[in-house]
């Protein structure tokens, strides 16, 4: 695929091989990102399309994968090209408008899923800075009576994570709320079915589990990143020392929380033991553990109080 005007019927097996070489610069895995590709624009398996290597492409769908290909050559990430990305074993759409899910974030969705299966009368998650959806939507997907509030400041990022709860089938137990970590009020009406036996009336906001995956990113540290640019600002700067949102929330959320309660914060790396002090400030009565992601690095705050 020298040239961006495409011609003649082309099929899939010449395709992955020329696909794989443009994009060896600019990717670490390009046979696989081509086979991707090309999946998501004939909308088939990618095992599907390696099985089916004389699949021809239409004119059209050769267009779209010219320009796909241009998107990518010129920096944009692929998640973002592909329209959609894998997080916890699901699929998720994602946008420029929302931070594209990583591994790492699933250490997050795994304790909250352990903890909730462990305590069965504990049942109302709440989701702060949700962007995609991706780990509100996990846990809901996964715990099948939780009913969880997801909250964004972006409105475009919460049209992206209601998209997702209605794709998972999970949009009657997911209540996405705009505004700056916490809703202004703690009273609230519930939009969700309330349980079975309980009226749907005014009632006081409380959770028994928060996670949370703010901005921690320190804004010096940011601006030399790859990543700077490519995603969204707003889901990745942390203010001076990256805990900048972490002190506000911690400020907010003890009034939030019901008796015997879960916090699960995601953090940058390097930031474990300020953010462990910070926790300490703030529930100095509290159960504070750290643990590290696959890649042996600081990567989750919990907080039992």
């Amino acid at each position: 695929m020298s040239s961006t005007k495409p011609a003649g019927r082309l099929t899939t097996s010449p395709l992955l091989s020329d696909i794989s070489t443009r994009l060896a610069s600019v990717s670490d895995t390009p046979a696989l990102d081509a086979s991707a590709l090309i999946a998501r624009i004939v909308d088939k398996p990618r095992g599907w399309v390696m099985a089916h290597p004389e699949l021809p492409l239409t004119l059209e769908q050769q267009n779209q994968l010219n320009d796909s290909l241009t998107r990518l050559e010129n920096g944009e990430p692929f998640p973002y090209v592909l329209g959609r990305w894998e997080f916890f074993g699901l699929e998720f759409e994602v946008t420029p408008d929302v931070l594209i899910p990583r591994p790492e974030t699933e250490l997050l969705v795994e304790k909250a899923i352990a903890w909730l299966q462990k305590h069965p009368s504990k049942r109302s998650v709440a989701d702060i800075g949700t962007g995609s959806g991706a780990i509100a939507v996990s846990v809901a997907v996964n715990v099948e009576d939780a009913s969880i509030l997801a909250t964004d400041i972006s409105s475009k990022a919460l049209a992206v994570a209601k998209r997702n709860a209605k794709k998972h089938d999970v949009s009657n137990r997911v209540e996405f709320v705009e505004c700056d970590l916490l809703p202004e009020s703690k009273v609230e009406k519930p939009a969700l079915s309330p349980p079975k036996g309980r009226k749907s009336d005014m009632r006081p906001l409380t959770f028994d589990l928060i996670c949370s995956n703010l901005p921690y990113i320190p804004t010096k540290t940011l601006s030399k990143l790859p990543i700077f640019g490519r995603e969204p600002t707003l889901a990745l700067d942390g203010g001076e020392d990256g805990l900048q949102l972490f002190r506000k929330l911690l400020n907010e959320v003890p009034s939030w929380l019901a008796p015997n309660a879960l916090l699960l914060l995601e953090i940058e790396a390097t930031l474990g033991e300020s953010a462990t002090q910070l926790a300490r400030q703030y529930f100095p009565n509290a159960s504070i553990a750290l643990h590290r992601d696959l890649t042996g690095r600081d990567r989750l705050l919990e907080i039992q109080t």
